[in-house]
């Protein structure tokens, strides 16, 4: 944890940290409460794998956030579209678009690590939507069993936590290659064939990299 210094503070000062029940940083100073630092406020970013795998948005008091693109990947009629609509209606369960900016640093996050062609829009918009709020000073974390966004994620510095899997131990970043011949491609080669060949491409890990826990 960074050790923000209150605004009032001199070279001189002798700071002590204590923190609350509640989470917030007090800092004292010759036995007076100089600032208090509140902790980030959480807010969850829900994906389409979240709905499928039975969460529950009415469960839970956190703030949740999703985008349009994960309904119209809700088939009509199902469970996790009837949970998907009674949350918004409920008002539990905020729908919002991305500014374009963050979906470009998505994408380019995406693109980095090799899994942008794995992603579908609905993939793209709730990792955009999850560090727009990150960037307004929000503890975003994606609630997601889907190891591409959680690698991308991880890339972002944003949290995430499966519902139904163990989640990604590492994050990748892969090289394409055709089976038939054997040609390599970079992570963000466009194409999902060959050029030589038109074999689908299939990918394994360049690198990895531990996730700390």
């Amino acid at each position: 944890m960074k050790n923000h210094m209150p605004n009032n503070a001199t070279s001189s000062t002798v700071f002590k940290r204590h923190f609350t029940n509640d989470r917030r940083i007090v800092y004292y100073a010759e036995g007076k409460v100089m600032e208090k630092e509140p902790a980030k406020q959480k807010i969850i970013v829900l994906d389409t794998s979240a709905f499928i795998a039975g969460f529950e948005p009415l469960s839970i008091q956190i703030p949740q956030f999703s985008v349009p693109e994960v309904k119209e990947e809700l088939a009509v009629d199902s469970l996790p579209r009837t949970r998907f609509d009674a949350a918004v209606e409920n008002g539990k369960l905020k729908i919002k678009t991305p500014q374009s900016e963050f979906v470009e640093k998505a994408r380019r996050s995406a693109k980095i690590v090799g899994d942008l062609s794995f992603l579908s829009d609905a993939d793209m918009q709730v990792l955009a939507l999850a560090l727009e709020i990150k960037d307004s000073g929000y503890r975003s974390q994606i609630v997601t069993d889907d190891y591409s966004i959680q690698n991308v994620a991880n890339q972002l510095g944003i949290e995430f936590t499966p519902l139904i899997t163990f989640g990604i131990k590492y994050r990748f970043r892969w090289i394409l290659y055709c089976p038939a011949c054997h040609n390599k491609y970079s992570a963000d080669y466009q194409s999902k064939y060959c050029r030589i060949c038109g074999e689908v491409l299939k990918r394994k890990p360049r690198r990895k990299t531990q996730l700390q826990n």
